[in-house]
């Protein structure tokens, strides 16, 4: 977990990079569609039937497209470690959906963090809505939908059969791409700016090819580590994101978070580790609790 958002942000980057002239849309298509070809020839070696509801898989391919539309669109306009630090509201929608839908713990305190994770969010939104208006809330909905994609990973993880990471996405890029499919050809149609198709230069090809291969690689190293801890236990981990973030903002965009964003931002991130820290605490005494 923690080398998936170590690696993560540098996608974010080049999708910002690129924003001006290849859309949103496309770039997550090109994104998932790229994860399908690379992960391909690892499966072939294996059986290609698809284990659990194929709604399942689709709803995860669906998800992981709608996030990706989101955030590329949000990275457009705002810089980029605002938009990511108001992505990192997806931990906390994550465990309150873990104890919701899979019956995993979690009591007061944690909802008292993730209300105020959220308090911290808005702390962030607020200066960007003034300068980017509506565009300032598509990573709260990029994080909703990135946290329900985490749910049925972690549910597909931890489900009586075995679901490979490389099958689970394999399926989720081959079901986002003909999802992102139809909805990029809807909105050509429409003359939608952000769902625009252009046909890229050899440099362009190559920065999308890069992003699709740190996607792919970042998003099987989450589903290992879904396999293995709870929702609480991944969620703390996504805050990690910040430090690629902020240096890749600053470095290539002369981004940096402002006074307020920073306040925002250190409320998220201690509410996410009072989590983390919660949850080591009560697998802790489990362990004691056993050993007598």
């Amino acid at each position: 977990m923690v080398s998936a958002m170590l690696i993560l942000p540098a996608i974010d980057a080049i999708a910002k990079g690129l924003s001006d002239t290849i859309s949103a849309g496309e770039v997550a298509w090109v994104r998932l569609f790229f994860q399908v070809i690379f992960l391909l020839p690892l499966l072939a070696r294996h059986s290609f039937s698809i284990e659990g509801s194929i709604w399942v898989h689709i709803s995860r391919g669906v998800l992981t497209a709608a996030a990706g539309i989101f955030f590329f669109a949000a990275l457009a306009v705002m810089p980029l470690a605002n938009a990511v630090a108001i992505f990192f509201v997806s931990p906390l929608i994550f465990t309150l959906l873990g104890a919701i839908f899979l019956g995993e713990p979690i009591g007061r305190g944690r909802i008292s963090v993730i209300v105020a994770g959220f308090i911290g969010a808005l702390l962030i939104i607020q200066p960007s809505y003034d300068d980017f208006g509506a565009i300032s809330l598509l990573p709260v909905c990029a994080a909703i939908s990135f946290a329900f994609y985490m749910l049925l990973t972690r549910k597909l993880a931890r489900g009586g059969e075995f679901f490979s990471a490389i099958s689970m996405q394999f399926y989720a890029g081959l079901f986002g791409t003909i999802f992102l499919t139809g909805v990029l050809i809807v909105g050509s149609l429409m003359e939608v700016q952000f769902l625009a198709v252009v046909l890229p230069d050899q440099y362009e090809w190559a920065l999308l090819a890069v992003l699709a291969l740190i996607a792919t690689a970042g998003h099987i190293l989450i589903a290992l580590a879904a396999s293995r801890m709870g929702a609480a236990q991944i969620a703390p981990f996504q805050y990690l994101e910040i430090i690629g973030a902020t240096a890749l903002g600053f470095i290539f965009f002369g981004e940096f978070p402002d006074q307020t964003a920073w306040i925002g931002i250190f409320i998220i991130i201690f509410s996410g580790l009072y989590i983390f820290n919660r949850e080591t605490h009560d697998i802790r005494k489990v362990v004691e609790t056993t050993r007598r």
